[in-house]
């Protein structure tokens, strides 16, 4: 009967308990708000990222783009309880490219430069792309033929935005970006000309239910 009573009274806490933390996640508006509301609440419990709609295909991700922005998702299971909130919502410009990145910091620019022409002139003389990337690129997308994939200005150097994403090159052409700040010469083709992507930004939150 004690013990009965004991939970009887924990009951109301536990109740104003999740309603607090409810009210503190509706009241956040913006990805600042929400930064600064992981600080104060145990952030190994909660953290904040991005949903891209071209690369994001989960059930979940599926549920939160049909939320406007503020809009909240709760999953619930046996132990916790895990709040999902959109505090940012738009359409962000992405472009997809081909690349050849030669580089290597024991290399002198002059060596990679000379390097690229080599690429470069088999790739006029009927090389596949894909094959001199897998080949010759020093950068991760070596192992898909160069493909970056949807990105956006930001995802690689500042040197490679100002051409690849400022200049007016024709989608299959092919051109070079210098980087020599970073050692790094490209050979570049765009697949895919810049196209509006939705993103959302999510933050996450999980408390205990035990």
């Amino acid at each position: 009967m004690k013990t009965l009573f004991t939970i009887l009274l924990l009951i109301p806490l536990i109740t104003f308990s999740q309603e607090s933390l409810e009210q503190q996640l509706d009241s956040i508006s913006t990805a600042d708000e929400a930064n600064t509301f992981l600080k104060a609440n145990k952030p190994k419990q909660g953290k904040l990222f991005t949903f891209n709609k071209k690369k994001h295909k989960t059930r979940l991700a599926n549920d939160l783009f049909s939320l406007s922005k503020g809009g909240k998702k709760v999953v619930r299971t046996e132990f916790k309880r895990t709040y999902y909130k959109v505090v940012d919502k738009s359409d962000v410009m992405y472009s997809k490219f081909s690349i050849i990145v030669l580089g290597d910091s024991e290399t002198s620019n002059e060596a990679l430069i000379s390097k690229r022409n080599k690429v470069m002139a088999q790739y006029n003389e009927g090389y596949r792309f894909k094959d001199l990337a897998k080949h010759n690129s020093s950068h991760h997308t070596a192992k898909k033929g160069g493909d970056t994939g949807w990105i956006k200005a930001g995802e690689l150097s500042p040197a490679f935005d100002a051409v690849a994403f400022n200049e007016n090159h024709e989608l299959n052409e092919i051109f070079t970006i210098d980087d020599p700040e970073n050692q790094m010469f490209y050979l570049v083709i765009k697949t895919e000309n810049k196209t509006p992507i939705e993103e959302i930004t999510v933050l996450k939150f999980s408390e205990s239910t035990e």
